[in-house]
């Protein structure tokens, strides 16, 4: 597992331990790769390995992990932060698309916005070092069904 290695590293060259808390909030973050998990979904399942644990140990390993860019949250406005792991060989975080149906979230992995960027560093002379984006909308089983049920996208 060359990304649990790495991250060990990396927390022991910052000079924090893998207590068995943080590692147990690592893997689960690990191997839900590609989700986006909440906290209480982080520590329901974290939980299950380590039934000690609290909600507040959860939340601070969290922050610790965004603060030394393990993790990154994401906000999809539906009421609670959620987090993903953090790929240090990409310039900008990818894209979210959000469906407003069932709330699937899906990722863009494509940088959509690099002419965009050029643009508003020439004109405006604005360097971009990052960016969000969030689409909202109907994922496509949502939109068959409403189709399917002869309701218009609104």
């Amino acid at each position: 597992m060359v990304a649990y290695d790495k991250i060990k590293s990396n927390l022991k060259k910052m000079g924090y331990k893998l207590t068995p808390q943080r590692r147990n909030i690592l893997n689960v973050i690990l191997e839900h790769e590609g989700e986006h998990l909440s906290t209480l979904e982080i520590y329901d399942l974290v939980k299950k390995d380590c039934p000690e644990i609290g909600l507040a140990t959860v939340y601070r390993t969290l922050q610790l992990f965004e603060d030394i860019d393990i993790i990154n949250r994401q906000n999809f406005d539906d009421g609670c932060n959620r987090y993903e792991l953090a790929d240090p060989e990409q310039d900008h975080q990818h894209h979210h698309l959000i469906c407003i149906s069932c709330g699937k979230v899906s990722e863009m992995e494509d940088d959509l916005l690099e002419e965009l960027e050029q643009e508003v560093k020439i004109k405006k002379g604005f360097e971009i070092i990052n960016h969000k984006l969030k689409f909202f909308g109907y994922c496509e089983d949502c939109s068959n069904k409403m189709k399917r049920n002869g309701k218009k996208n609104v």
